[in-house]
């Protein structure tokens, strides 16, 4: 099959895909889409389901286990979306998880199809599940892998989220904090008798717009450390200092840095100017640069590699001591955006790089 052949046939799984909706809570459709199409191509003993998530293929090969995973949900549709359907335009596909990572998912499924997985190196596993786009606590991982602890033995994962086509190593974790100021209500014209919980703060606003990003190496990939305000609520009328101010902060930390230490920067940073809560937590994700399928997987494809600016389930692969890497065909960019879509073109070679790793990782 041409590499332009191929192509036109990822795209057509991909648009078929993106007219399944499924934001997050709602996978159920795609979920039985997907088990469908897999029990045409897997042993029913091979296809395993707990609620939305599927894990295909087997874990019992004595071959070194190579796990592709892929999320099923994608984000709440984008009001300026409603009743525009999927569709090919020339070059993209256009439809809500186009990017993210329904193209990603065409792939795996593409793959899963084609190669004689029984004559491989390696032996391959196929990992879909739901909620992803949710809150760390909530993804359907959690229930998938209460159920098959096994998964600890697969020996390197690639998840398939919008990478540019580039392999992006480890992941920042993240941290949302809401940090609370409590002042005292007063009349607007005699402020003087109470006292402002938004202008109490000021200090560390400023503080936050003056911070540096920072830098950390990890096995030769920067990290950037940032922490950002990203929500505020206070105030009860337009007449009244307000006694209450919320601030949502979040933290993203380096690979190498656990939540403990990373709550740690966080209470350094307000010393004791306001109440401070941990709302949600995700650990940072290992750099795998040492695992020797990671090696394998750069020699044979040629692909560049980069630090992983954002998180994504590696961390939580990392938690249950698998390595993994972020490489698939979607744009970073059009990932949660009004009218996504994804090239055409890279999903063919997201496809040829990653059958070439299959077929010559020893």
């Amino acid at each position: 099959m041409s590499s332009t052949d191929l192509a036109t046939r990822l795209a057509q799984t991909t648009l078929e895909l993106c007219r399944i909706e499924s934001p997050i809570g709602y996978e159920g459709p795609i979920a039985d889409h997907v088990e469908g199409w897999a029990l045409k191509h897997f042993r029913r003993e091979e296809v395993f389901r707990v609620g939305h998530t599927l894990l295909l293929g087997s874990l019992e090969d004595p071959r070194p286990t190579v796990a592709l995973i892929g999320h099923l949900d994608t984000v709440p549709m984008h009001p300026g979306d409603v009743g525009r359907a999927p569709r090919i335009e020339g070059e993209r596909v256009h439809g809500l998880g186009a990017s993210d990572m329904k193209g990603g998912v065409a792939v795996m499924m593409a793959l899963a199809e084609d190669l004689q997985r029984d004559a491989l190196p390696v032996n391959v596993a196929f990992l879909l599940y739901e909620r992803e786009e949710g809150a760390y606590a909530e993804s359907g991982l959690i229930p998938l892998y209460a159920k098959r602890p096994d998964l600890s033995r697969v020996k390197f994962g690639i998840a398939m989220e919008p990478t540019d086509g580039v392999v992006q190593v480890g992941c920042v974790g993240s941290m949302q904090v809401t940090v609370r100021f409590t002042g005292r209500s007063a009349h607007s014209a005699r402020p003087w008798q109470g006292e402002n919980a938004i202008h109490k703060a000021g200090p560390l606003l400023t503080e936050l717009l003056g911070r540096e990003r920072v830098e950390v190496n990890v096995a030769g990939f920067p990290f950037y450390e940032v922490m950002s305000a990203t929500l505020a609520k206070g105030g009860r009328a337009r007449n009244v200092v307000p006694e209450a101010f919320e601030l949502n902060l979040n933290y993203r930390f380096a690979p190498g840095k656990s939540v403990a230490q990373a709550k740690e920067d966080v209470l350094a940073l307000v010393a004791g100017r306001a109440e401070v809560e941990f709302t949600d937590a995700s650990p940072s994700g290992p750099v795998a640069a040492g695992n020797p399928l990671f090696k394998q997987l750069m020699s044979l494809t040629g692909l560049p590699a980069a630090s992983k600016q954002a998180w994504t389930d590696v961390a939580r692969f990392g938690e249950w001591g698998v390595d993994a890497v972020n490489f698939g065909p979607g744009e970073t960019a059009q990932a949660h955006q009004l009218h996504e879509s994804a090239p055409i073109p890279p999903l063919a070679v997201a496809y040829e790089k990653l059958a070439a790793f299959l077929k010559g990782a020893a």
